[in-house]
């Protein structure tokens, strides 16, 4: 039975190399991904590093439970050379990640936060345990073994960087309610601003478009992330973690006589090398995007030393810091439990721990500020290199530059009005803000240069909108019963799907003009739609038109029936060369309109169905010539 045992042993200890290729892969990939982040980052000149490849989701916590799979393993001794390195390079793997997921949770929902939140905990926690119980059967055995302890500080800085993720994510939605408060009150104001100029003048149009740049950028959720400065926490942590890899990388290169990884003597074989390089090189390029926010936070803070300061107002908690906690240990409405003596019990349960936890949140954000405030009181030297920087320049401009910098310098302190910050956040830098203007003029100068020329001609042809809006009139009765919210996207699509219908138009150069214009229009007016309509009420009603306009706009059919077909039907019948006064015989091809559409009348499709049918919306669009006459051009 023994023999048996061992031989099933050693062909499931065969596959274990196929695994270690799998660690590879998902680390990396999560590696690319932290790359991306870094180098759009510096790209795009925001060293506050937006998450856009990396994110804290299902499919990257999928990932990297297969890339932490070493410290998971509880049944395989990962202590000896390149195996143990690459054991602890997997811990600081994991510190790294979580330090780059922060600004991440700023593009999330408040359900989202949740949920991502508590499966990153709870994946944490269990490589924490399973660590924990190795090192603790492998101290009774192997009390010189260098890498032993090392577990135990690394697995305590990760679970500190998951504290601060979790402390972060706590503030995020009362943080985005005191944003959306200041951009709704800096929002009258420049309404207010833009009445008190005249209309039309192009200048006071792109500053309107720069204040409100300004304010979409600064109150922009990863950044506010990025800029908080419990982000310099976890920016510090991995740091740390960073650098404890680098000291273990020292230390056994100065054991080895030379310099090398050595072998493996676990089932994974080499695998554990690949895994060790590929997550040393995450670690080193995963560190650099936290490093910059942290020296970014402390340049803002030496910034503001140059003034009097007070400890005390530096290291004061604002309240949107504790305001989620404090709104859950308040609300007792909760509880739906009738024994009294039961509710009384867990409402002080609940009292205690959401209480202790509001302790530790103060505690760290006061650490917090303190990660910045100390080496912005230690660098001085950063201060003075600026003003020898500022007198150096300031010899070398001319007068006429001079003027221009002061005009030039109104308008930035005119736009730096429209800056959204929390309660007890330092200053941008100019620096920062001049960044934040130059992408605004880069917008608007390629808005400038990528014009929807077909849009625009079709608007120019155009003297009034009548058709359009007779079109959309309340005097045709719904298909359904409950008339559905307005949507312009359908109208829009059902009424050029009628134009290029009539006859002579579905094959001629008009429709394809139209069909190009039209397109154009469509990506604005899906735009201004997802803005005005946030909620999903339109959702079936936009997903109609998208579905009707693929249709149309690729194959020239709608619902199934060839448009082409239909012009060439009404082209050949009695009444095509009276077709344009439409005076004698509007009856006669609505009913031929009826015939064709009859077939596709019995497959209803409650999704796709528009709010107004076809007949109804051909008898609006034909009950004027001058309305045929708008959509033909």
């Amino acid at each position: 039975m023994d023999d048996y045992d061992s031989d099933l042993q050693e062909k499931l200890d065969e596959v274990m190399p196929w695994i270690g290729m799998y660690i590879t892969a998902a680390s990396t990939i999560c590696t690319l991904a932290i790359a991306g982040d870094v180098f759009n980052g510096f790209r795009s000149k925001k060293l506050w590093f937006p998450c856009k490849y990396l994110s804290l989701n299902a499919t990257y916590l999928t990932i990297l439970g297969v890339a932490m799979k070493l410290p998971m393993d509880l049944n395989t001794l990962l202590v000896y050379e390149s195996d143990g390195l690459a054991r602890l390079s997997s811990l600081i793997f994991m510190s790294t990640a979580m330090s780059n997921f922060m600004s991440s949770l700023g593009s999330m929902k408040d359900k989202e936060i949740l949920m991502n939140v508590v499966a990153l905990g709870i994946f944490v926690i269990a490589i924490a345990g399973n660590v924990c119980i190795q090192t603790f059967q492998l101290k009774k055995v192997y009390s010189d073994i260098q890498f032993i302890n090392a577990d135990m500080v690394l697995t305590v800085l990760m679970l500190l960087a998951l504290a601060t993720l979790v402390s972060s994510a706590i503030t995020l939605p009362t943080s985005k309610r005191s944003l959306v408060s200041k951009y709704q009150e800096m929002h009258k104001v420049a309404m207010r601003e833009e009445g008190m100029v005249k209309r039309g003048q192009g200048k006071q149009i792109i500053d309107g478009i720069k204040k409100y740049w300004v304010m979409a950028e600064t109150s922009n959720p990863q950044f506010v992330m990025a800029r908080s400065v419990i982000c310099t926490t976890s920016s510090v942590i991995c740091l740390l973690s960073a650098l404890l890899l680098l000291v273990d990388y020292i230390v056994w290169f100065m054991r080895m006589e030379k310099v090398t990884l050595g072998g493996s003597y676990s089932v994974y074989g080499e695998c554990t090398r690949r895994i060790l390089i590929i997550q040393t090189i995450g670690v080193v390029v995963g560190t650099i995007a936290p490093l910059c926010r942290w020296f970014t936070a402390i340049r803002y803070k030496c910034l503001m030393t140059c003034r009097k300061i007070s400890i005390r107002e530096e290291l004061e908690i604002e309240a949107h810091w504790t305001q989620t906690l404090v709104n859950w240990r308040d609300n007792f409405a909760g509880l739906q439990i009738r024994n009294n003596k039961c509710r009384k019990y867990l409402h002080d349960a609940k009292w205690f721990c959401l209480t202790f936890l509001i302790r530790v949140q103060m505690i760290i954000v006061v650490i917090s500020k303190l990660l910045l405030l100390i080496p912005a009181l230690l660098v001085p030297y950063l201060l003075w290199f600026k003003k020898f920087k500022v007198q150096c320049f300031s010899e070398l401009t001319t007068s006429n530059n001079d003027t221009g910098s002061e005009s030039e310098g109104d308008t930035e302190m005119n736009l730096s009005r429209f800056v959204l910050l929390l309660d007890g956040e330092s200053e941008l830098p100019k620096r920062t803000l001049k960044c934040i203007f130059r992408q605004a003029d880069k917008i608007i100068e390629m808005g400038e240069k990528q014009q929807s020329q077909n849009l625009i001609h079709l608007l120019n042809i155009f003297s009034n909108f009548r058709g359009v809006r007779e079109f959309d009139s309340y005097q045709v009765p719904s298909l359904h019963s409950q008339e559905p919210p307005n949507c312009w996207t359908l109208p829009l699509v059902t009424l050029t799907s009628i134009a290029i219908s009539l006859p002579g138009v579905a094959n001629n150069h008009k429709a394809t003009q139209l069909m190009s214009s039209v397109n154009e229009g469509l990506s604005l007016v899906r735009l201004i739609e997802k803005t005005l309509y946030e909620r999903d009420e339109l959702v079936n009603i936009r997903n109609a038109a998208e579905v009707s306009w693929v249709g149309v706009s690729l194959y020239r059919k709608w619902q199934g029936m060839d448009l082409r077909r239909i012009s060439l039907k009404c082209k050949n019948s009695k009444n095509r060369h009276e077709w344009p006064s439409l005076d004698h015989d509007k009856a006669a091809y609505i009913e031929e309109w009826r015939a064709f559409s009859s077939s596709s009348e019995n497959n209803e499709n409650p999704v796709t169905s528009p709010s107004t049918s076809g007949d109804e919306a051909l008898k609006s669009l034909v009950s004027d010539e001058e309305q045929v006459t708008v959509i033909v051009g």
